[in-house]
């Protein structure tokens, strides 16, 4: 290896150790006080259950760790190991187009870590998830999504690998731009048609069957100054009994989709506000907000990409023969990875900021400060959340408030916010 591969597989390793060693400061604090049951969460969960949340995040965090030195030593092994070089070789020995030779490499590396990564989404799944009582899919119901995520998988990424590549090609001096625009615009369309055409293929929606409670929704949805176009149950059960709700689509195609496992667990109060909540970032902008800085990011990026490969230096620095753009771009993310890490603590504090005011909002809409914490304690508690994170973990992992936080926020609203100053319509 020469000097500047070995200050990239330094910066690489001080990222995955720091990482790790985040990981293990989060386990030690849940260890210290995992047992502890927060101020705002008594009577609501017993010791028991405290128990069962910290063994659940332990395992878990555990095995994601294996997992991620797995990964992290085959990319090691691929790239500084010399293996991209044969592998480069070898895709361009075929003598295909360039936007052909573009998508076959990188379509062979995704179903490759695509293999790879089965036994550990297997062991996860109908091990841990099977444990801890959440998974209630059937080996036949995975193997159906598995093989309908790689049709998926490989359909979109052939539309986007061919379209950029081709573009590239078109516009060598421009392409950054162009390419960074088809990106934007294609990550938009689908998430325009997702409610229609993708998110189908996995689950069966159907309209919400409590009228009653569809009432409640669009009241306060009407409040908020909200329209939307239908509100479904999905079949979230078949899979997992964890709970949750969501917004879907943009522009006029927003939909509400409750899992019916929520449905099951929460009053109506209690799932008004979890879409009061939903309803608040969508209201704040957040969503545009979190696509402008995505998308500015993803722009400098695109620039700077463009230099570096416009320079060959990145070829030259890894020894590859032949120099290929696909191959530099392959080096380029991985290096891309170790930069963004370093913007973790900045996008989820963004994050973590967009939830606050989306809470305030909520309980501003419903006027019940109550029925969102409740809720909230409900969500934790049914899905295990860890109530004890470290306080640095989580200013680089936590896209949302902790939930003690959380709860304890909104119930400070009680007494400024009432059901008399709900919002009008």
């Amino acid at each position: 290896m020469n000097g500047y591969q070995i200050v990239i597989l330094l910066s690489y390793l001080s990222v995955t150790l720091f990482s790790h060693w985040l990981e293990w400061l989060n386990l030690r604090h849940l260890r210290k006080y995992g047992a502890q049951v927060p101020p705002e969460f008594e009577g609501s969960i017993d010791g028991a259950a405290l128990e069962k949340a910290r063994d659940y995040t332990v395992e878990k965090s555990r095995f994601g760790i294996v997992e991620s030195v797995f990964g992290d030593l085959l990319a090691i092994i691929f790239l500084f190991g010399g293996l991209i070089n044969i592998y480069n070789s070898r895709i361009a020995g075929l003598g295909l187009p360039f936007v052909l030779s573009g998508t076959l490499f990188f379509l062979v590396l995704i179903y490759a870590k695509t293999i790879l990564s089965i036994p550990f989404d297997l062991y996860r799944t109908f091990r841990i998830e099977n444990k801890y009582g959440f998974n209630t899919m059937t080996a036949g119901l995975w193997i159906a999504d598995f093989l309908k995520s790689q049709l998926l998988t490989t359909i979109l990424f052939a539309v986007v690998s061919v379209a950029a590549f081709s573009l590239i090609r078109m516009s060598p001096d421009h392409w950054w731009f162009i390419v960074w625009l088809f990106f934007l615009a294609f990550s938009l369309f689908v998430m325009y048609i997702s409610p229609y055409v993708i998110e189908p293929l996995f689950h069966k929606f159907a309209p919400l069957r409590d009228e009653t409670l569809e009432g409640s929704i669009r009241e306060v949805l009407n409040r908020a100054g909200i329209r939307i176009s239908r509100v479904f149950q999905m079949d979230a059960s078949k899979r997992s009994r964890h709970t949750n709700a969501y917004f879907t689509g943009i522009g006029r195609v927003k939909r509400i989709v409750l899992f019916d496992t929520l449905l099951q667990k929460f009053d109506r109060d209690e799932i008004v506000s979890v879409l009061a909540h939903e309803a608040g970032h969508w209201k704040k902008k957040h969503v545009l907000k979190s696509i402008v800085f995505t998308e500015v990011l993803s722009l400098i990026g695109t620039y700077l990409a463009y230099k570096a490969l416009r320079s060959g230096f990145i070829g030259t620095m890894f020894g590859l023969q032949p120099n290929t753009l696909y191959a530099d771009l392959l080096i380029l993310a991985f290096i891309g990875g170790i930069i963004t890490f370093t913007l973790s603590p900045l996008a989820t504090y963004i994050s973590r900021k967009h939830e606050r005011e989306a809470d305030r909002f909520g309980v501003e809409t419903t006027g019940n400060a109550e029925a969102a914490a409740t809720a909230l304690i409900k969500l934790s508690k049914d899905n295990l959340s860890n109530l004890h994170p470290h306080p640095l973990y989580a200013v680089f992992h936590y896209s949302h408030p902790p939930v003690v936080e959380r709860v304890r926020e909104i119930r400070a609203l009680t007494g400024r916010i009432s059901a008399g100053t709900a919002r009008n319509p």
